[in-house]
């Protein structure tokens, strides 16, 4: 027995919980755990938007049909065809043999080819609406948000916005699902690591999507992911135009590997000079401690980004070079940036490092450090100068 969760008299929240996966797509860490969050509309028509990862297929079904009952499904909406929202279609459909499956044209070939799916299908375009009774949803295609196929729906009645994936966040909802139920500042690091991690790499489409969507008058963002906003909803599209503008606030990244200590000493006296120059938030990051997924949301977050690493093999430490590859693929820009390394008998890594810069159009702040060896009089300067530069580059944006 289930109490309902009601986003309208005719509309339920539906959404599991899942705190026992270690890897979001088998890649970011899920420390604080993350929502599947579903849609039941119980009108006319009996209307489902998305469904859950399949391994909590039973608990959401029996969610679903303590509010219904024994009445029948008759439309499945899929905004979004990866597995962890469309996971439990083929049970589903299965369950509900009339039920129809409502998608765009480039959803229904995925679910042919995930799923087998290709009878009982309802294509919709762009400006297309489905008529529920009270209820009414219009489609509107957001195309590599962050899939092809990506799109959400809006009901006009309650003035809904079903966003898929868009406005999600990692964390589970621990008794709140409405951002007035819950701490909502608790929340906001989540979301920006969901978005950077997620989202991050799409900032040209995000950018056409609130455009399109910027027409219609929200009382209630319902994502697939966290929260359900509707106190939050102008923060909410404030924090996604800026992130997907790569706008940076005033703030350093100084990331680093490190095998015996001279490139972390090196971040450190750039990190200090940053601090005593005026700039409050500097965030040290140890690239073989802390997972990317940390340090990218904190570069999404700050202007100014600091990269250091050893010269290992000819090349960068291996785990710097995973994030310099995980950000160059975001196609992060808008950023200030510094490079710091040394070597032993060989130096690579600076060059690398600044390649990384040139590469996405970053402006360098100073000309980077590289040591030999132990860290001396000299390039502790030029560190120091390093941090004293970004600190002044930062400062002349206020």
């Amino acid at each position: 027995m289930y109490k309902p969760v009601n986003l309208s008299d005719q509309i339920f929240y539906v959404g599991v919980n899942d705190r026992r996966t270690n890897l979001f797509e088998n890649m970011w860490p899920l420390d604080r755990g993350v929502s599947y969050n579903s849609y039941l509309i119980v009108d006319e028509k009996i209307t489902i938007i998305d469904t859950v990862e399949a391994g909590h297929f039973e608990k959401w079904m029996a969610k679903v049909r303590d509010i219904i009952n024994d009445r029948p499904v008759d439309y499945l909406v899929v905004n979004h065809m990866e597995p962890d929202h469309s996971g439990a279609i083929r049970i589903l459909a299965e369950l509900y043999p009339d039920m129809q499956i409502v998608g765009n044209k480039k959803t229904l070939p995925m679910i042919e080819g995930y799923y087998g799916i290709t009878s009982n299908t309802l294509t919709v375009k762009e400006g297309d609406s489905l008529a529920l009774g009270n209820n009414n949803l219009t489609f509107h295609t957001v195309p590599m948000v962050h899939w092809p196929e990506s799109m959400v729906c809006f009901e006009e009645t309650n003035q809904i916005l079903f966003s898929s994936d868009a406005f999600g966040s990692f964390g589970t909802l621990d008794g709140g699902i409405f951002d007035d139920e819950l701490d909502f500042d608790h929340y906001k690091e989540e979301m920006r690591r969901y978005y950077s991690n997620i989202v991050g790499k799409y900032g040209n489409p995000v950018q056409k999507a609130l455009s399109k969507l910027s027409t219609l008058d929200l009382k209630m963002i319902a994502p697939s992911h966290g929260p359900v906003y509707r106190e939050h909803i102008a923060d909410m599209v404030a924090m996604y135009d800026q992130w997907s503008k790569y706008e940076g606030e005033e703030g350093v990244v100084v990331a680093y590997a490190s095998m015996y200590g001279n490139t972390e000493e090196m971040a450190e006296v750039t990190a200090r000079a940053i601090a005593e120059n005026g700039i409050k938030n500097v965030r040290v990051y140890d690239v073989s401690k802390t997972h990317p997924s940390f340090v990218i949301s904190d570069i999404f977050k700050y202007k100014g980004l600091v990269l250091g690493s050893p010269t290992y093999c000819n090349e960068l430490h291996p785990n710097m070079e995973a994030l310099a590859m995980k950000v160059q693929h975001m196609g992060i820009t808008n950023r200030y940036y510094g490079v710091l390394g040394s070597y032993t008998w060989a130096g690579a890594a600076v060059k690398k490092l600044n390649e990384v810069g040139e590469t996405l159009k970053w402006e360098s702040v100073a000309e980077a450090v590289e040591e030999k060896h132990a860290l001396k009089t000299e390039k502790y300067k030029a560190c120091w100068q390093l941090g004293e530069a970004m600190a002044e580059r930062l400062k002349a944006d206020r």
